[in-house]
């Protein structure tokens, strides 16, 4: 699966991408109910996440976004679990994601790779462009980040689509962290090795790619 990355915003993201093959999706993992307790509990007193959330916000604001108005996912989940809410359970392999980002501060979006159809491209939405959201209305991408494959957008740092979502039935993935090009590097290496060592423990299958674009 190779992802490209448009010229025009090269400078503001650097995307990492996972690809894994015959992974097991439960629809609830019960593997992950005391991790993913223990990890809510240490994100509501954790230090040291505002630098990785700047970051990501800074990314939105060079693409002419209000993060305060539109949030990145990673933000996202970090404020539902500080108002005191568990870490959203949607599936195994969701909950994972979730788990990562929310840790790293780093937006992720994960998507079906049966259900995406190459080439496909990192770059701004075009005026018009949108997709149906998962459990939302129309998502609007125009001048926006966006992954795009042969039949239009699917995927953003906030929210992605109906069409590309994994399911219990998904057994291929494909995983992509949006690390804002401002960002340490070795953020976002790190974030790439955490999340691709909780994919082996817990999603099973093969890893076909680890890389960056």
């Amino acid at each position: 699966m190779i992802l490209v990355v448009s010229p025009d915003v090269a400078d503001i993201v650097v995307p990492g991408v996972i690809v894994r093959q015959g992974v097991t999706v439960h629809a609830h993992d019960a593997r992950l109910d005391v991790p993913l307790a223990v990890a809510a509990e240490s994100l509501r007193t954790a230090a040291g996440l505002e630098e990785a959330t700047a970051a990501t916000r800074a990314m939105y604001k060079r693409c002419g976004i209000d993060p305060t108005k539109t949030r990145p996912s990673s933000e996202a989940l970090l404020r539902r679990v500080r108002k005191g809410d568990p870490l959203p359970r949607v599936n195994g392999l969701v909950d994972i994601i979730n788990w990562c980002s929310a840790e790293t501060q780093i937006a992720f979006g994960l998507y079906d790779l049966g259900r995406v159809h190459p080439p496909v491209m990192l770059r701004l939405g075009a005026p018009g462009e949108g997709y149906d959201g998962i459990r939302k209305d129309r998502v609007n991408v125009e001048g926006r980040l966006t992954l795009a494959d042969a039949q239009g957008p699917f995927g953003n740092p906030t929210s992605d689509s109906a069409r590309t979502m994994t399911t219990p039935e998904t057994t291929d993935a494909l995983v992509v962290l949006y690390v804002p090009a401002a960002m340490p590097r070795g953020n976002g290496e790190r974030a790439l090795a955490l999340t691709r060592e909780r994919l082996a423990a817990y999603a099973g299958g093969t890893e076909a790619a680890a890389h960056w674009r």
